[in-house]
């Protein structure tokens, strides 16, 4: 997927979870916005570099947003906003397997299973397997020799992860799929040592037919691409 036209920069801080303090080529210090709730920890230092994509929206307050950091191994992809994007078209053109076939692909679809209501990120049909529900996270810390997820207690993801559970168990298809957005970790688990309640619910669902694929996100010179799956340690 291509990304807007980037601009360089340094990253100078982060804080109120959505604001950047960044310095252009020109020496110029610009607030961006910060698209990503999580802790961004081990996502950027003072110095480090940065790109940013900018928008002319006149309704926008931040015209400028943090697309990518680099800690020193290569890009992070910190707006979680462009993973669904990139594993979407990846699925459209066929370079996921275990998603391959699948004629139909929405997104943003609300879903209700039981009591459990909420909007997953991509619902799949008209393919040789049932319809495939997916929900899309973005994975940026790096514990030990693996990308784990989350980054700060998340309510929200482990709701996903429930109605997931409660779809698996009606027979349907259920697919977590764990973006590995930086250059480093050989594999996914979950940060069990940042929300044990996470990965709890995780291993619970696999065991009741979710299954979790973790994807690895390249990043070019001016986008991002799926290259490859990897291994899940639970």
């Amino acid at each position: 997927m291509e990304l807007p036209p980037l601009t360089d920069a340094f990253i100078l801080k982060r804080y109120k979870r959505f604001l950047a303090d960044v310095e252009l080529a020109d020496g110029s210090v610009v607030t961006a916005h910060c698209p990503n709730t999580g802790k961004m920890t081990g996502c950027w230092q003072p110095g480090a570099r940065a790109q940013l994509s900018h928008s002319n929206d006149p309704r926008r307050k931040l015209p400028w947003t943090l697309e990518r950091v680099d800690m020193g191994a290569g890009w992070i992809g910190v707006n979680t906003h462009r993973v669904n994007g990139v594993v979407d078209e990846a699925i459209a053109q066929g370079r996921i397997e275990q998603l391959s076939g699948y004629r139909q692909q929405k997104r943003e679809v609300t879903v209700v299973c039981g009591a459990e209501k909420s909007r997953l990120d991509l619902v799949l049909g008209e393919g040789p397997q049932a319809d495939a529900y997916l929900e899309i996270k973005n994975v940026t810390l790096l514990l030990d020799s693996c990308l784990a997820f989350p980054d700060a207690v998340s309510e929200r993801a482990r709701k996903h992860l429930k109605l997931l559970t409660l779809l698996a168990a009606e027979g349907k298809r259920a697919v977590m799929v764990f973006a590995m957005n930086r250059p480093e970790g050989t594999c996914f688990s979950p940060a069990d040592s940042v929300d044990p309640e996470y990965g709890e619910a995780l291993r619970k669902a696999q065991l009741a037919g979710v299954e979790i694929l973790a994807l690895r996100m390249e990043h070019t010179p001016t986008g991002i691409v799926v290259s490859g799956v990897e291994p899940v340690k639970l």
